[in-house]
């Protein structure tokens, strides 16, 4: 039984190295006013940017049930099985569309394993690569599925957003707050625990920030993920938006103050969370790793 991995490019999988690992990345579509380009594909973290700090509409969409099918049937031609990770059910209905295309979808049925384990860049990463693992280890799809939810809260996301305007231009904050904020110069502390994107402080300072988030994955690693951070099972990873200097001394760091943890990677966050936060953002987070 041969079974293919598959996720979406909200995972932070380029289209250079899903072809280096051997599975496939469905890119995610973004709308630029009223246009439709897709992440990694026709649209670069350069060109997202720039479009995004000017004054043009810019969000983020489904796939199309049917794209991702013709990438599902392509995988099927050389394996049994199917495994789709998509981003967390939390913040997109993505993956609720594709659970039910692939159960009512005939030629699906029994074979496309869709698993709602509520990830997201780093974190949905890791899932893709423990997802290959079990696979070379000869585990079913459904089996694989299974393993991946049963594991789904074992993981964590802290991001410091550096600019209140585009949680303004989201609705994510009134233009009040958002005026108050900018002011006093809040830099929020956001939090991923599985599902919707949440306030978890509200900082100053950049240094502050990185603290807090420390803070943060040390309560983590020390209570709810206790038992396999001393078993060196946790992996801790950075996520950003236009901030890469800053996120490598931010490793740093983070080696220092986890040992038991494997440092993994440094990935540009998931456009589809980047719309609400914008530029200059710098995340941490852990997550198993099977």
């Amino acid at each position: 039984m041969k079974t293919a991995v598959i996720t979406d490019s909200n995972s932070g999988i380029t289209q250079a190295e899903a072809k280096e690992l051997g599975i496939s990345v469905v890119p995610m579509p973004v709308l630029i006013d009223e246009d439709i380009f897709y992440e990694d594909l026709t649209l670069t973290q350069e060109m997202f940017y720039e479009k995004l700090k000017s004054n043009v509409r810019v969000s983020t969409s489904q796939p199309n049930p049917e794209h991702v099918g013709e990438i599902w049937d392509e995988a099927l031609k050389n394996y049994d099985e199917i495994v789709y990770i998509p981003m967390s059910s939390g913040l997109s209905e993505t993956c609720h569309t594709l659970q039910h295309y692939a159960e009512t979808e005939e030629r699906f049925k029994g074979k496309v394993y869709v698993v709602d384990n509520q990830r997201i860049s780093i974190t949905q990463k890791q899932s893709a690569f423990d997802a290959m693992k079990l696979a070379k280890e000869g585990k079913s799809g459904k089996e694989i599925a299974d393993i991946l939810m049963d594991t789904k809260m074992k993981s964590s996301i802290y991001i410091m957003v550096d600019t209140l305007k585009y949680l303004k231009k989201g609705g994510r904050l009134t233009p009040a707050v958002a005026a108050i904020g900018t002011l006093l110069r809040i830099k929020p502390v956001l939090q991923i625990q599985g599902f919707k994107l949440d306030t978890y402080a509200k900082v100053r300072k950049l240094t502050d920030a990185k603290d807090t988030m420390i803070n943060a994955l040390k309560n983590d690693l020390s209570t709810r993920f206790k038992e396999e951070y001393e078993a060196g099972k946790m992996m801790i990873s950075i996520a950003h938006t236009e901030n890469y200097e800053e996120a490598l001394k931010f490793k740093e760091q983070l080696i220092a103050k986890f040992p038991k943890a494997e440092f993994h990677w440094i990935d540009p966050l998931s456009l589809s969370v980047s719309c609400h936060i914008g530029p200059g953002a710098l995340a941490c987070g852990c997550a198993i790793k099977l």
